[in-house]
């Protein structure tokens, strides 16, 4: 594997960790690793660094919802233009993806309520001339998010009994 898919791998898993952790974990000096991070950095494909927060263990209200949009692509733009007009008028669009299956994009927003987020749906997305319908999902709860277990791990205090 190559140094950047080893750097990439690392700084995905935990992006706290420094260059010099990098380079000792990776045996490379820290100033190969700080040219190639800034290197991946500048060729976009480290787009930027992120904390996973578990939202439950905070008093803060918030809701994420997954949208299912099903849309009529316009003759000689396809999904592109849609996606990208969604992007630029809706900042509270975490991401959007094109889909295989039954639906055509999937949005991932957040709010303050399950309430607000049916607004967004009602008076934002539906509107949208090229939307044929949608579906809402709201995430209830949350045990595993960008690849890191968010519930605390439960000692088993079931004891053995054998007759």
């Amino acid at each position: 594997m190559s140094l950047k898919n080893q750097i990439l791998e690392i700084l995905e898993k935990n992006a706290k960790l420094s260059n010099a952790e990098i380079a000792v974990m990776l045996g490379e000096n820290e100033e190969k690793i700080a040219e190639t991070v800034k290197e991946l950095e500048a060729q976009k494909i480290i787009l930027g660094y992120k904390t996973v927060v578990n939202w439950d263990k905070i008093e803060k209200e918030k809701i994420t919802a997954y949208i299912e949009l099903s849309i009529t692509p316009e003759e000689g733009h396809g999904f592109e233009k849609i996606a990208k007009n969604i992007i630029k008028e809706f900042p509270q669009v975490k991401s959007i993806s094109l889909m295989s299956g039954g639906f055509d994009f999937l949005i991932e927003i957040d709010g303050e309520s399950m309430k607000d987020v049916a607004l967004f749906v009602a008076e934002k997305i539906s509107p949208i001339d090229c939307v044929v319908s949608t579906k809402t999902h709201f995430v209830l709860r949350r045990y595993k998010h960008e690849g890191i277990e968010l519930t605390e791990k439960t000692k088993d205090e079931r004891r053995v009994i054998s007759l």
